[in-house]
């Protein structure tokens, strides 16, 4: 766990060595907890991506992602990593992320991320959390720089077990292996709401969703996508959309591409735009 954008969802996917959590400058990228499935010779893991929390949350949807973060701490978790960003100055979010942190009965590591950007370093500000935490790593999450011990440490705090790793992968030939807790759909629309945070403004973003109402085998070589973007006013959508559709069009291409290497087949993707300004009580 840690603020938004300290670089979760980049860890975890480095260490899976495959894409299960979409990346983006922006918080609020991840939305909800995403469970994926490490495995290697001394055994599985299941590593929980949760999203960023948020000091202040004045939207309903801000809201929701905080109450399912601290849900999903409380409930399911052996181990926490609790994650840093030294390039950015402590402040109220993180004083309250590491309030959070300290009332979690749970072993834990110290995780100090980016440590391959050295120009800008606020480190001084969190020493204090080297006294407090017996297990502390300084790694590079992005350059895969210190995962190893880190994940030598994770296996030495986390108990043995079988019954919860074997239950979860029990219908993981149904999901989007090694994702244990999202179905194809979801992650279609995950892989669609990344682009329009990597190519959309500061604010677009936030007022949008997407949801894939049909995924479907044209013939042994195409798969048929059809997915909407759900934004939140006619403004939005002109914006998502652009001149002469052009941006829609950007937005739907570089899916459409990354889509078909996820899934190694052709794929036509039917991307719409649609106002729908109470989506976030409805789909979230």
């Amino acid at each position: 766990m840690g603020r938004p954008n300290v670089g979760k969802s980049t860890f975890v996917n480095n260490l899976i060595g495959q894409k299960v959590a979409i990346t983006s400058p922006k918080p609020q990228t991840t939305r909800f907890p995403i469970k994926a499935l490490y495995e290697e010779d001394r055994g599985k893991i299941i590593f929980v991506d949760t999203p960023g929390i948020f000091g202040r949350t004045e939207d309903y949807l801000s809201k929701k992602i905080n109450e399912q973060t601290l849900k999903t701490l409380h409930e399911e978790v052996d181990l926490l990593i609790y994650m840093i960003d030294h390039t950015r100055k402590r402040d109220f979010e993180e004083a309250r992320v590491l309030g959070i942190v300290r009332k979690i009965n749970k072993p834990k590591i110290l995780v100090i991320n980016k440590i391959d950007l050295q120009e800008k370093s606020y480190l001084p500000q969190y020493k204090f959390l080297e006294e407090e935490f017996e297990n502390v790593f300084q790694i590079s999450a992005l350059h895969k720089t210190h995962l190893k011990p880190l994940l030598d440490k994770i296996f030495a705090l986390l108990p043995e077990t079988t019954d919860s790793v074997d239950k979860e992968t029990e219908s993981v030939e149904q999901l989007v292996y090694p994702l244990l807790n999202l179905d194809a759909k979801t992650f279609i629309s995950e892989l669609i709401r990344e682009k329009i945070y990597l190519m959309m403004g500061e604010e677009i973003p936030y007022t949008t969703t997407v949801i894939v109402d049909e995924i479907s085998e044209r013939d042994e070589k195409l798969t048929y996508i059809k997915a909407r973007i759900l934004t939140t006013s006619l403004r939005y959508k002109k914006m998502l959309i652009g001149e002469g559709g052009r941006k829609i069009k950007e937005i739907g291409s570089y899916a459409r591409k990354e889509i078909a290497l996820a899934i190694n087949k052709k794929v036509y993707l039917d991307l719409t735009v649609e106002v729908d300004p109470h989506w976030q009580e409805t789909y979230f």
